[in-house]
């Protein structure tokens, strides 16, 4: 299955020159799942340490309105994370899209940072604290969202649920790719499963781009850079199951904790 990751930016300008370069990646490379960052072609409104609901309005209307443009990928699925309101609270979903359903909704983000430049406890409600599996064809996938890959007891939930990728969307820093590409592998390695994300890029450096795409031994297979800002690679299915039957999977069973 070709899987194509990004690091994308959300300034208007540049994002539209981003997004046709991106169609254009994933139309030649015939990739069939995308993965876009984070809350992707928004503003990030949760750098501000305050609520203002005339710019939680604005990014919610301006990601459903990206929905409308994710057939021009040519993918045959879209995966990333938009605001939403239910029921008065603020969450950031992570969704499914494809031409034939639509925007399907998967899980919320439950872990959320609340510090300088990060403040999403301010502007999101904490969402779902489980972590199940998910369908997309013969996909078998997971949802981490950006902090949430800290989140390593996850992972054997996910080795006993047969999952094959984890996805994780990201808006994260360039001072702070190293670590984040490690807990990358980690969870590649713990749950014997691919780990795959995208990442935001800002003009102003608070995120820092890097997607990567990591096997499910561990291995680097691809990352993204300001020069080569997307990547595809043909992941193999059968790989996960391989994995887990492999050191350190198999020392820890099957059972979910």
């Amino acid at each position: 299955m070709h899987l194509t990751v990004c690091e994308l930016p959300h300034e208007p300008a540049a994002l539209e020159t981003a997004w046709r370069d991106l169609c254009v990646h994933a139309k030649h490379h015939a990739s069939e799942l995308v993965l876009l960052p984070e809350l992707a072609m928004v503003a990030p409104v949760w750098e501000r340490e305050r609520f203002d609901r005339v710019e939680w309005d604005r990014a919610e209307e301006l990601g459903n309105g990206w929905l409308s443009r994710l057939s021009e990928l040519g993918a045959r699925y879209v995966v990333s994370t938009r605001p939403v309101t239910s029921e008065g609270r603020h969450y950031n979903e992570g969704y499914i899209w494809s031409a034939d359903a639509g925007v399907v909704p998967l899980r919320r983000k439950y872990f959320l940072p609340d510090e300088t430049s990060c403040w999403e406890a301010q502007w999101f409600d904490r969402g779902d604290a489980a972590f199940p599996a998910f369908r997309a064809d013969a996909l078998t996938f997971g949802l981490n969202i950006c902090t949430e890959l800290w989140a390593l007891e996850t992972y054997a939930g996910y080795a006993a649920r047969g999952v094959q990728v984890i996805f994780s969307p990201r808006a994260t820093e360039a001072a702070t790719m190293g670590k984040w590409l490690s807990v990358g592998v980690v969870a590649a390695v713990r749950s014997g499963a691919y780990s795959i994300s995208s990442n935001r890029v800002e003009a102003a450096g608070t995120c820092g781009g890097m997607g990567w795409i990591v096997g499910p031994d561990g291995e680097i297979l691809a990352v993204t850079t300001p020069k080569v800002p997307f990547a595809t690679v043909d992941v193999d299915l059968g790989a996960s199951a391989r994995s887990r039957k492999r050191y350190p999977c198999y020392v820890f069973g099957t059972e979910t904790p």
